[in-house]
Protein backbone atom coordinates (compact mmCIF):
# COMPACT_ATOMS: atom_id res chain seq x y z
CA UNK A 1 0.00 0.00 0.00
CA UNK A 2 1.28 3.27 -0.68
CA UNK A 3 2.03 5.66 1.78
CA UNK A 4 0.51 8.61 1.96
CA UNK A 5 1.65 10.15 5.51
CA UNK A 6 2.31 13.73 5.48
CA UNK A 7 4.33 15.58 8.69
CA UNK A 8 3.95 19.27 9.23
CA UNK A 9 4.55 21.71 12.12
CA UNK A 10 3.88 25.17 12.86
CA UNK A 11 6.14 27.00 15.48
CA UNK A 12 3.64 28.84 18.10
CA UNK A 13 5.21 31.82 18.23
CA UNK A 14 2.08 34.27 18.42
CA UNK A 15 -1.19 34.85 16.76
CA UNK A 16 -1.70 33.76 13.08
CA UNK A 17 -2.07 35.78 10.42
CA UNK A 18 -3.29 36.00 6.66
CA UNK A 19 0.21 34.63 5.72
CA UNK A 20 -0.60 32.01 8.07
CA UNK A 21 -3.67 31.61 6.71
CA UNK A 22 -3.18 31.50 3.04
CA UNK A 23 0.48 30.04 3.06
CA UNK A 24 0.33 26.93 5.35
CA UNK A 25 -3.70 26.45 6.70
CA UNK A 26 -5.40 26.41 2.94
CA UNK A 27 -2.57 23.65 2.22
CA UNK A 28 -3.18 21.88 5.16
CA UNK A 29 -7.01 21.71 4.27
CA UNK A 30 -6.52 20.24 1.13
CA UNK A 31 -3.78 18.08 2.18
CA UNK A 32 -6.16 16.25 5.07
CA UNK A 33 -8.52 15.27 2.02
CA UNK A 34 -6.15 13.13 0.29
CA UNK A 35 -3.36 12.05 3.11
CA UNK A 36 -2.83 10.84 6.32
CA UNK A 37 -1.67 13.88 8.29
CA UNK A 38 0.19 14.67 11.36
CA UNK A 39 0.13 18.26 12.21
CA UNK A 40 2.06 19.92 15.36
CA UNK A 41 2.44 22.59 17.49
CA UNK A 42 6.11 23.04 17.79
CA UNK A 43 6.95 24.04 20.94
CA UNK A 44 10.53 22.54 21.30
CA UNK A 45 11.68 24.78 18.30
CA UNK A 46 10.68 27.44 19.67
CA UNK A 47 13.06 27.24 22.77
CA UNK A 48 15.60 27.34 19.99
CA UNK A 49 15.29 31.28 19.45
CA UNK A 50 12.78 31.87 22.42
CA UNK A 51 14.72 30.02 25.16
CA UNK A 52 14.55 32.91 27.06
CA UNK A 53 11.19 33.70 26.75
CA UNK A 54 8.84 31.00 27.49
CA UNK A 55 5.66 32.34 29.38
CA UNK A 56 3.66 32.88 26.03
CA UNK A 57 4.11 29.40 24.61
CA UNK A 58 1.28 27.86 26.07
CA UNK A 59 -0.98 29.88 25.38
CA UNK A 60 0.37 30.67 21.80
CA UNK A 61 -0.41 26.79 21.69
CA UNK A 62 -4.17 27.38 22.60
CA UNK A 63 -4.85 30.04 19.86
CA UNK A 64 -3.00 28.56 17.16
CA UNK A 65 -4.82 25.59 17.58
CA UNK A 66 -8.12 27.25 18.41
CA UNK A 67 -7.38 28.89 14.22
CA UNK A 68 -6.47 25.73 13.11
CA UNK A 69 -9.45 24.08 13.93
CA UNK A 70 -11.82 27.16 12.96
CA UNK A 71 -10.15 27.36 9.79
CA UNK A 72 -11.64 23.78 9.29
CA UNK A 73 -8.31 21.13 9.79
CA UNK A 74 -10.94 18.27 11.35
CA UNK A 75 -9.19 15.87 14.31
CA UNK A 76 -11.31 13.19 12.67
CA UNK A 77 -9.16 13.27 9.77
CA UNK A 78 -6.15 14.28 10.46
CA UNK A 79 -3.94 13.94 14.07
CA UNK A 80 -3.48 17.36 16.03
CA UNK A 81 -0.99 17.28 18.67
CA UNK A 82 1.72 19.18 20.48
CA UNK A 83 5.75 17.98 19.64
CA UNK A 84 6.71 18.23 23.49
CA UNK A 85 3.42 16.00 24.54
CA UNK A 86 5.00 13.26 22.31
CA UNK A 87 8.37 12.08 24.26
CA UNK A 88 9.34 10.16 21.10
CA UNK A 89 10.61 13.26 19.13
CA UNK A 90 13.41 14.24 21.80
CA UNK A 91 14.39 10.44 21.90
CA UNK A 92 15.24 10.30 18.17
CA UNK A 93 16.69 13.61 18.41
CA UNK A 94 19.39 12.32 20.70
CA UNK A 95 20.01 9.42 18.80
CA UNK A 96 20.04 10.95 14.89
CA UNK A 97 22.48 14.02 16.91
CA UNK A 98 24.77 11.12 17.10
CA UNK A 99 25.66 10.56 13.55
CA UNK A 100 25.05 14.00 12.57
CA UNK A 101 27.62 15.66 10.97
CA UNK A 102 28.44 19.47 11.92
CA UNK A 103 29.38 20.42 8.67
CA UNK A 104 25.98 19.42 7.39
CA UNK A 105 24.47 21.83 10.12
CA UNK A 106 26.43 24.32 9.83
CA UNK A 107 25.63 24.63 6.10
CA UNK A 108 21.95 24.96 6.34
CA UNK A 109 21.55 27.94 4.57
CA UNK A 110 18.91 29.58 7.56
CA UNK A 111 21.62 29.16 10.23
CA UNK A 112 23.75 32.38 9.65
CA UNK A 113 21.31 34.02 7.41
CA UNK A 114 19.00 34.32 11.21
CA UNK A 115 22.58 34.52 13.27
CA UNK A 116 22.48 38.01 11.26
CA UNK A 117 18.77 38.85 11.67
CA UNK A 118 18.05 38.30 14.87
CA UNK A 119 21.23 39.98 16.34
CA UNK A 120 19.54 41.40 19.55
CA UNK A 121 18.80 37.43 20.60
CA UNK A 122 22.24 34.84 21.14
CA UNK A 123 21.69 31.93 19.09
CA UNK A 124 25.23 30.48 19.30
CA UNK A 125 23.63 27.32 21.11
CA UNK A 126 23.82 23.40 20.63
CA UNK A 127 19.99 23.78 20.13
CA UNK A 128 19.82 26.16 17.34
CA UNK A 129 22.54 24.65 15.36
CA UNK A 130 21.03 21.34 16.12
CA UNK A 131 17.42 22.32 15.08
CA UNK A 132 17.44 20.34 11.51
CA UNK A 133 18.26 17.17 13.62
CA UNK A 134 15.13 18.08 15.54
CA UNK A 135 13.39 18.30 12.63
CA UNK A 136 14.09 15.19 11.16
CA UNK A 137 12.93 13.42 14.09
CA UNK A 138 9.33 15.31 13.71
CA UNK A 139 9.10 13.95 10.40
CA UNK A 140 11.30 10.04 10.34
CA UNK A 141 9.74 9.35 13.91
CA UNK A 142 6.30 9.34 11.94
CA UNK A 143 7.85 7.39 8.29
CA UNK A 144 6.62 10.43 6.70
CA UNK A 145 6.46 9.70 3.17
CA UNK A 146 6.48 13.50 1.76
CA UNK A 147 6.52 16.77 3.51
CA UNK A 148 4.59 19.76 2.48
CA UNK A 149 7.40 22.60 1.33
CA UNK A 150 8.04 25.47 -0.60
CA UNK A 151 10.68 25.68 -2.78
CA UNK A 152 13.00 27.75 -0.48
CA UNK A 153 12.56 25.07 2.23
CA UNK A 154 13.84 22.26 -0.04
CA UNK A 155 17.61 22.69 1.49
CA UNK A 156 16.03 21.75 4.72
CA UNK A 157 14.41 19.08 4.23
CA UNK A 158 17.44 17.36 2.39
CA UNK A 159 18.79 17.38 5.44
CA UNK A 160 16.44 15.50 6.87
CA UNK A 161 16.89 13.30 4.16
CA UNK A 162 20.79 12.69 4.55
CA UNK A 163 20.07 12.05 8.08
CA UNK A 164 17.66 9.19 7.25
CA UNK A 165 19.93 7.67 4.69
CA UNK A 166 22.84 8.04 7.16
CA UNK A 167 21.49 6.30 9.57
CA UNK A 168 19.81 3.84 7.12
CA UNK A 169 22.97 3.45 5.94
CA UNK A 170 25.11 2.50 8.95
CA UNK A 171 21.99 0.52 10.64
CA UNK A 172 20.01 -0.98 8.47
CA UNK A 173 16.71 0.39 6.33
CA UNK A 174 14.20 1.76 9.31
CA UNK A 175 13.04 5.13 7.66
CA UNK A 176 11.58 6.10 4.21
CA UNK A 177 13.47 9.02 2.60
CA UNK A 178 11.09 11.61 2.91
CA UNK A 179 10.27 13.70 -0.53
CA UNK A 180 9.02 17.10 -0.51
CA UNK A 181 5.53 18.14 -1.71
CA UNK A 182 6.06 21.30 -3.62
CA UNK A 183 3.04 23.69 -2.77
CA UNK A 184 2.05 27.18 -3.78
CA UNK A 185 2.86 29.61 -1.36
CA UNK A 186 1.66 33.33 -1.93
CA UNK A 187 3.63 35.76 -0.73
CA UNK A 188 1.37 37.74 1.58
CA UNK A 189 2.92 41.31 1.78
CA UNK A 190 2.08 43.22 5.01
CA UNK A 191 1.15 46.67 6.34
CA UNK A 192 4.88 48.04 5.16
CA UNK A 193 5.44 45.85 1.82
CA UNK A 194 7.59 43.74 3.77
CA UNK A 195 6.78 40.17 4.11
CA UNK A 196 3.70 39.84 6.66
CA UNK A 197 5.24 39.07 10.35
CA UNK A 198 4.40 39.58 13.63
CA UNK A 199 8.06 40.72 14.41
CA UNK A 200 7.75 43.40 11.87
CA UNK A 201 4.58 44.70 13.41
CA UNK A 202 3.08 44.67 9.93
CA UNK A 203 0.68 41.56 10.07
CA UNK A 204 -3.28 41.63 9.75
CA UNK A 205 -4.06 38.63 12.33
CA UNK A 206 -6.78 36.15 12.38
CA UNK A 207 -8.17 37.31 15.29
CA UNK A 208 -8.54 40.93 15.19
CA UNK A 209 -12.08 42.03 14.85
CA UNK A 210 -13.63 43.97 11.97
CA UNK A 211 -12.72 47.20 12.61
CA UNK A 212 -9.68 46.46 13.43
CA UNK A 213 -8.87 44.70 9.92
CA UNK A 214 -10.58 47.94 8.04
CA UNK A 215 -8.10 50.20 9.98
CA UNK A 216 -4.88 48.08 9.03
CA UNK A 217 -6.14 47.61 5.45
CA UNK A 218 -6.44 51.49 5.41
CA UNK A 219 -2.68 52.23 6.96
CA UNK A 220 -1.62 49.84 3.87
CA UNK A 221 1.01 51.20 1.36
CA UNK A 222 -0.39 52.00 -1.60
CA UNK A 223 1.37 53.65 -4.90
CA UNK A 224 4.76 55.78 -3.62
CA UNK A 225 4.16 57.36 -6.94
CA UNK A 226 1.24 58.87 -7.12
CA UNK A 227 1.25 61.51 -4.75
CA UNK A 228 -2.27 63.22 -5.86
CA UNK A 229 -5.99 61.85 -6.09
CA UNK A 230 -5.91 63.00 -9.54
CA UNK A 231 -2.46 61.43 -10.55
CA UNK A 232 -2.82 58.32 -12.58
CA UNK A 233 -2.22 55.32 -10.13
CA UNK A 234 0.26 51.67 -10.92
CA UNK A 235 -1.42 48.71 -9.34
CA UNK A 236 1.66 47.03 -9.69
CA UNK A 237 3.64 49.11 -7.52
CA UNK A 238 0.95 49.57 -4.70
CA UNK A 239 1.47 47.32 -1.61
CA UNK A 240 -2.21 47.23 -0.49
CA UNK A 241 -3.39 45.63 -4.06
CA UNK A 242 -1.36 42.84 -3.71
CA UNK A 243 -4.08 41.42 -1.06
CA UNK A 244 -6.66 42.24 -3.95
CA UNK A 245 -5.74 39.54 -5.56
CA UNK A 246 -6.72 36.97 -2.96
CA UNK A 247 -9.65 38.77 -1.77
CA UNK A 248 -11.41 40.64 -4.35
CA UNK A 249 -12.88 38.91 -7.34
CA UNK A 250 -10.90 38.71 -10.93
CA UNK A 251 -14.04 40.86 -12.64
CA UNK A 252 -14.15 43.43 -10.22
CA UNK A 253 -10.29 43.54 -9.99
CA UNK A 254 -10.22 44.26 -13.30
CA UNK A 255 -12.30 47.46 -13.24
CA UNK A 256 -10.04 48.86 -10.69
CA UNK A 257 -7.02 48.49 -11.89
CA UNK A 258 -8.72 50.58 -15.06
CA UNK A 259 -10.04 53.26 -12.82
CA UNK A 260 -7.15 53.21 -10.91
CA UNK A 261 -4.73 53.91 -14.46
CA UNK A 262 -7.54 56.44 -15.12
CA UNK A 263 -7.38 58.30 -12.44
CA UNK A 264 -11.14 57.93 -11.36
CA UNK A 265 -10.71 56.05 -8.38
CA UNK A 266 -8.43 56.91 -5.51
CA UNK A 267 -6.03 54.68 -2.96
CA UNK A 268 -8.86 55.37 -0.07
CA UNK A 269 -11.89 54.38 -1.76
CA UNK A 270 -9.78 51.30 -3.64
CA UNK A 271 -8.81 50.51 -0.20
CA UNK A 272 -12.29 50.29 1.26
CA UNK A 273 -13.24 47.80 -1.11
CA UNK A 274 -10.40 45.41 -0.12
CA UNK A 275 -10.56 46.10 3.56
CA UNK A 276 -14.69 44.90 3.34
CA UNK A 277 -13.85 41.98 1.30
CA UNK A 278 -10.84 40.97 3.57
CA UNK A 279 -13.89 41.42 6.62
CA UNK A 280 -16.34 39.74 4.53
CA UNK A 281 -14.21 36.51 3.71
CA UNK A 282 -12.85 36.16 7.50
CA UNK A 283 -16.03 36.00 9.07
CA UNK A 284 -16.97 32.86 8.81
CA UNK A 285 -13.84 31.40 10.01
CA UNK A 286 -13.81 34.16 12.69
CA UNK A 287 -17.51 33.48 13.66
CA UNK A 288 -16.80 29.83 14.12
CA UNK A 289 -13.46 30.60 16.20
CA UNK A 290 -15.93 32.33 18.59
CA UNK A 291 -17.82 29.42 19.01
CA UNK A 292 -15.43 26.90 19.43
CA UNK A 293 -13.78 29.09 21.75
CA UNK A 294 -16.99 28.76 23.69
CA UNK A 295 -15.87 25.14 25.01
CA UNK A 296 -13.10 25.79 27.32
CA UNK A 297 -11.64 22.33 27.03
CA UNK A 298 -12.14 21.86 23.29
CA UNK A 299 -8.29 22.41 22.43
CA UNK A 300 -7.17 20.40 25.07
CA UNK A 301 -9.49 17.11 24.47
CA UNK A 302 -8.18 17.44 21.00
CA UNK A 303 -4.33 17.56 21.81
CA UNK A 304 -4.76 15.18 24.31
CA UNK A 305 -6.51 12.55 21.55
CA UNK A 306 -3.51 13.81 18.99
CA UNK A 307 -0.86 13.25 21.55
CA UNK A 308 -2.16 9.75 22.29
CA UNK A 309 -2.21 8.58 17.98
CA UNK A 310 1.12 10.05 17.63
CA UNK A 311 3.03 7.94 20.57
CA UNK A 312 1.72 5.01 19.51
CA UNK A 313 2.67 5.71 16.08
CA UNK A 314 6.32 7.01 17.50
CA UNK A 315 6.39 4.23 19.91
CA UNK A 316 6.36 1.73 17.27
CA UNK A 317 8.99 3.85 15.36
CA UNK A 318 10.89 4.00 18.25
CA UNK A 319 10.96 -0.10 18.84
CA UNK A 320 12.24 -0.33 14.91
CA UNK A 321 15.07 1.92 15.72
CA UNK A 322 16.23 0.36 18.76
CA UNK A 323 16.35 -3.40 17.10
CA UNK A 324 18.34 -1.61 14.05
CA UNK A 325 20.34 -0.06 16.79
CA UNK A 326 20.43 -3.20 19.15
CA UNK A 327 20.57 -1.39 22.21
Amino acid sequence: MENKRIVSGMRPTGKLHLGHFHGVLSNWLKLQQEFECFFFAADWHSLTTEYANTEGIRDSIREMVLDWLAFGIDPEKSTIFVQSQVPQHAELNLILSMITPVSWLERNPTYKEMQENLTAKDLSTFGFLGYPVLMASDIIVYKAARVPVGQDQIPHLEITREIARRFNYLYGEVFPEPAALLTETPKVLGLDGRKMSKSYGNAIFLSDNAEETRKKVMSMVTDVQRPLRTDPGEPDRCVAFTLHSLYVAEEKRAEIVASCRGAQIGCVDCKKILAQSVVDTLSPFRAKREELAATPSLVEDVLAEGAHKATEEAGQTMKDVRAALKV
